[in-house]
């Protein structure tokens, strides 16, 4: 069996005649009737019935040429990607579950088209963020860094020759939704959230405190639910009034408009920035993430020097029913 003999008997089916298929195949149709019975010979099947109104694909034929499809497909990407070398431009990121990176990652896909690119985006854990910046698969990775975990990220970042950037910084918030018995407060307590239970995003294998996606890794809580996925536990908020401690730099394009992000009384500090391998050149197309980012949180307000109210934001800055928090 060769390519050559699936190309014959795909191009017979798709015409549906052994004098039209050798006629774009430029070979005598005795030549292309031969290839094909020493194909049917081979493998033990008939795949056209013949007549003088032309071919019929035989039951076994049909689900020959179905694999006969795909192994020609297959092909042809290898022969664009490692011979005629046009496969697309690549731009992955991994990011912890931030909406505000997913926003900047739909405006980059929106400004520079699906034409040239290949993209892909992994919400995934933090260890993993790391893994997929130090072995390629993405160029940039979005996580935190605080007081309590810096030490320990700078050193698993040092080891995997990797670099953390800043991108900006700014206090713990309380995410929930509208209906929450505590979401029209101005601020919140921790004591206030012990009856409820607390989301954290589920880091696998390597579960430690420092690689927390979440602020207080180490607080006591009473009730606490362990998620993979942001729309799990945006589900848990409204079903169970679960909430999870964030940057409060919320998407609602993204994430909905009946949840909200209130302010945390024992507020720490979060450094959000991008991981990237050391030494590096960032492409253009990581630059413009990037930049969408900052653009992004410099609209929804001034996060370095105080809280934002439970506003809603566009891009500009302007106020509104839709945006951000």
């Amino acid at each position: 069996m060769t390519l050559q003999q699936l190309r014959y008997v795909i191009m017979i089916a798709d015409r549906g005649s052994m004098n039209e298929a050798a006629k774009q195949l430029f070979i005598s149709q005795p030549s292309l009737s031969g290839a094909v019975r020493e194909l049917e010979e081979e493998i033990g099947i008939c795949l056209f019935l013949r007549s003088n109104r032309g071919i019929v694909i035989t039951p076994e034929g049909e689900e020959f040429l179905g694999y006969a499809r795909q192994v020609t497909e297959q092909y042809r990407l290898l022969s664009e990607k490692y011979i005629e070398k046009k496969s697309k431009k690549k731009f992955s990121i991994s990011i912890q579950h931030y909406s505000f990176a997913v926003k900047a990652f739909v405006e980059v896909v929106k400004e520079v088209g699906m034409e040239e690119y290949e993209f892909a985006i992994y919400e995934t854990r933090t260890y993993e963020i790391v893994e997929n910046v130090k072995n390629f698969k993405s160029e940039l990775g979005i996580l935190y860094l605080n007081d309590f975990n810096e030490q320990v990220l700078t050193k698993i970042f040092r080891e995997n020759n990797l670099e953390f950037k800043d991108l900006f910084e700014c206090d713990t918030f309380v995410y929930l939704w509208s209906g929450h018995p505590l979401a029209e407060k101005d601020v919140i307590q921790m004591e206030e959230l012990e009856e409820y239970p607390c989301l954290a995003f589920d880091q696998g294998k390597n579960n430690s405190f420092y690689l927390s996606e979440e602020m207080k890794s180490t607080y006591d809580y009473k009730k606490i639910i362990k998620a993979n996925d942001r729309a799990t536990s945006l589900n848990l908020m409204r079903g169970l009034n679960a909430y999870t401690l964030c940057s409060g730099i919320i998407c609602e394009e993204l994430n909905g408009s009946e949840y909200r992000a209130v302010p945390l009384a024992e507020s720490e500090k979060m450094r959000i920035g991008y991981i990237q391998r050391k030494g590096s050149e960032i492409s253009e197309i990581g630059k413009l993430f990037i930049k969408e980012i900052k653009e992004y949180v410099q609209a929804v307000g001034h996060w370095e020097s105080g809280r934002p109210g439970n506003q809603n934001w566009d891009r500009k800055g302007e106020n509104n029913d839709g945006g951000a928090i």
